[in-house]
């Protein structure tokens, strides 16, 4: 099984190249990085340690080996983190896209690419649409065309932050932003397609490395004594990492024939009602991946301080003061409220997710170990 690894050096991107290489998945050599924060910086600047998911105690791997893998990564660029090369691959470039698919023929695609540049979408929404929605269509039909699968990721932004409880997956869609557009737009191409998928909605994502709501409290953290952040804003940081090791063991399921492993229809009796194809069930379809529980932007804030200032991070933790989203304007509408319910990713592939904060005590001693 060859596994094609798309927006590589991104954050979960780059997680994910870790979380597989754990489960001893070589990296295959190539064969021959575009990013913005999707969250809303306080009002004064615009511009391995966390707790895995558990396994709810069914025995991984029954059924049978697991098949040998490779994992080719993928950049924009055709550079990984470090100068290292590998596949070059511009999802706005449909032509070298389907050409490097002929080339480097993947089993399965997982697609952690992405235009996430949310208010700069506003002025730029045909390369929004093309790069997270119209690539999708082509993905998906390399993929159903050449008996593969994909992977992908959307998000919270393709509902409007209207509701008054968690998000389900068979909820109504309603973005408000030309990000959130064009992300429903590829989720829609890709089931349109007809090929075997899993899409993978989370939210607020952040990480040890890389341009994230983290990184930027705590460098503002150290140099100012007070900031102002959004307190109106509801939903539920998750880490890079949680994501791609829930992708890698999702994936593992999915991978297993349903007669014989835990991805089979008596394992899954509780999932939620599964595809079928050539009359067996599937797991194929669409789940929310997010830490449990919820908070704001300025509760995170005021998490991310107090833990960092406990590890030693920070020497003091500044003051913290939470204002509306109305003091803050931006050019993307944001939902007020998009918590998701992750119950059937839960009962489908058997894991449960830690809370938001003790998932946030991983990644602030992930950074302090590192410092």
């Amino acid at each position: 099984m060859r596994i094609l690894v798309t927006g590589a050096n991104g954050q979960v991107g780059y997680e994910l190249l870790r979380a597989l290489a754990e489960k001893h998945i070589p990296l295959g050599p190539p064969s021959q990085a575009k990013g913005e924060e999707n969250h809303p910086l306080p009002a004064e600047e615009r511009g391995r340690a966390h707790p895995l998911p558990q396994e709810g105690g069914r025995a991984a791997g029954a059924g049978g080996c697991t098949p040998p893998r490779e994992i080719i990564p993928a950049t924009r660029s055709g550079r990984l983190e470090g100068g290292t090369s590998c596949e070059a691959i511009d999802l706005a470039d449909f032509d070298g896209l389907t050409k490097a698919l002929d080339r480097i023929a993947p089993d399965l695609i997982i697609n952690a690419a992405a235009y996430t540049a949310v208010d700069r979408a506003e002025d730029e929404p045909e390369l929004a649409q093309r790069i997270n929605g119209d690539a999708l269509g082509v993905l998906g039909a390399w993929a159903k065309q050449n008996d593969a699968r994909v992977v992908h990721y959307s998000t919270d932004y393709v509902f409007d932050g209207s509701a008054t409880r968690t998000y389900r997956e068979i909820d109504a869609t309603h973005p408000v932003s030309v990000y959130g557009r064009s992300k429903l737009a590829g989720e829609d191409a890709l089931r349109d397609s007809g090929a075997r998928h899993l899409i993978l909605r989370t939210a607020w994502v952040y990480a040890a490395r890389g341009q994230n709501f983290l990184r930027t409290m705590l460098r503002l953290g150290a140099e100012r004594d007070a900031l102002r952040v959004v307190d109106d804003q509801i939903g539920a940081p998750t880490p890079a990492r949680l994501i791609a090791e829930v992708t890698a063991r999702a994936i593992a399921q999915w991978s297993t024939p349903p007669s014989t492993g835990r991805g089979g229809a008596t394992a899954n009796a509780r999932a939620a009602p599964m595809r079928s194809i050539g009359g067996m069930p599937t797991l194929d379809g669409t789940y929310h991946l997010v830490a449990s529980g919820q908070t704001s932007w300025c509760g995170f804030a005021r998490a991310i301080f107090e833990r960092a200032q406990r590890t030693g991070l920070i020497e003091r933790a500044p003051v913290v003061h939470a204002i509306g989203t109305a003091d803050y304007p931006t050019k993307a509408t944001r939902p007020a409220f998009s918590v998701l319910d992750t119950t059937k990713l839960r009962d489908a592939f058997g894991i449960d997710l830690p809370d938001w904060q003790a998932a946030l005590d991983g990644v602030i001693g992930e950074l302090a170990l590192g410092q």
